[in-house]
């Protein structure tokens, strides 16, 4: 049997969930127009956002960071100097969640645009209040709104966010596009390394007597994401090994998924010739395995990370069956 493409095989698995028509049997049209509402944290590639937001059926809320006593958007121009420099200088750096209204606004454009539902994808609650305030927008939308939480950041968000994009497209029912995402994101691992975790006592992501470890210790730490919240994996000596200790953790975790079925995701701020080295060394090492995307670290997640960051997320890609057969 001929060989699916990826996007026409998410079609044949939303035409066999779509009800078929009475006289002829075939699938109908899906009856339930789907648009997804995300929050910037996802690391979604600037290019991938701008080929789905056209017609709203993307839309990604910028979260505020604030420098010093400015508020600015994630999404404003010039940001990633500003935030280096602060961070570089010892300036404080906070992040606040979206206002209620932001995602009320985005709501309303997508029922505006024609669509029925939504679908609002976003940051670990045990990370932001994020969710919260798409759960108070969502009574007023006027149109379903249905708020999950990823349990996760970056691009395991992201992952789980393209996934339910590309099941919306395809035509899938309401309950699929929902499990696309969940399952993507589930199925994502992050790894990440910060040279230093002061900026992360800061913000309250870990506990004072983690951070009080890495600093007088000049540990260099491994952590990761589970169950939504922030963990140690390991401490390292230098900052050389934790890097070369971060592409181990993520091969092996490629090593783990079906052969060519992983995809990775590197993230960086202010260091993007060091994401560029341990992508490639990843891809070198993992046979199979597609270069890596590459995306800066979103302001509001390098804000609690700081300077230096690296963030690998390690995902199944999406692709059909070898044999071409649904299912």
């Amino acid at each position: 049997m001929e060989k699916l493409g990826t996007r026409d095989w998410l079609r044949h698995q939303a035409a066999r969930l779509r009800p078929k028509h009475p006289a002829t049997g075939e699938p109908g049209p899906s009856s339930t127009r789907i648009a997804v509402v995300t929050d910037s944290a996802a690391a979604l590639p600037p290019e991938w956002i701008r080929a789905h937001v056209a017609g709203g059926r993307l839309t990604v809320v910028p979260m505020p960071v604030i420098i010093g006593g400015d508020v600015f958007s994630d999404d404003d121009a010039g940001l990633e100097s500003q935030m280096s420099l602060a961070l570089a200088s010892g300036t404080q750096v906070r992040t606040s969640r979206p206002s209620p209204g932001q995602f009320e606004r985005a709501y309303r454009a997508a029922a505006e645009a024609g669509f029925d539902a939504v679908v609002s994808f976003h940051i670990s609650a045990k990370l932001s209040g994020t969710l919260d305030s798409a759960v108070l927008a969502a009574a007023r939308a006027g149109i379903p709104v249905h708020v999950l939480d990823s349990a996760t950041v970056g691009m395991a968000q992201g992952v789980g966010v393209q996934a339910a994009v590309d099941a919306a497209i395809a035509g899938a029912q309401l309950e699929d596009v929902l499990e696309a995402a969940r399952n993507a994101a589930a199925g994502s691992s992050v790894f990440f390394y910060v040279p230093s975790l002061e900026q992360l006592r800061r913000g309250g992501r870990i506990s004072l007597a983690s951070s009080w470890v890495g600093t007088v210790l000049d540990i260099k730490p491994l952590l990761g994401i589970r169950d939504g919240a922030v963990v140690p994996l390991e401490k390292v000596r230098t900052a050389a090994r934790a890097i070369a200790r971060l592409e181990r953790l993520a091969a092996d975790d490629v090593a783990l998924r079906r052969p060519g079925g992983a995809r990775v995701s590197v993230h960086h701020f202010g260091n993007a010739g060091q994401a560029l080295t341990l992508g490639e060394s990843l891809q070198a090492d993992c046979p199979g395995l597609a270069a890596a995307g590459l995306t800066r670290l979103p302001a509001v997640l390098a804000a609690h990370a700081g300077l230096g960051v690296l963030v690998v997320v390690v995902s199944d890609s999406l692709r059909p069956p070898q044999d071409g057969t649904a299912g």
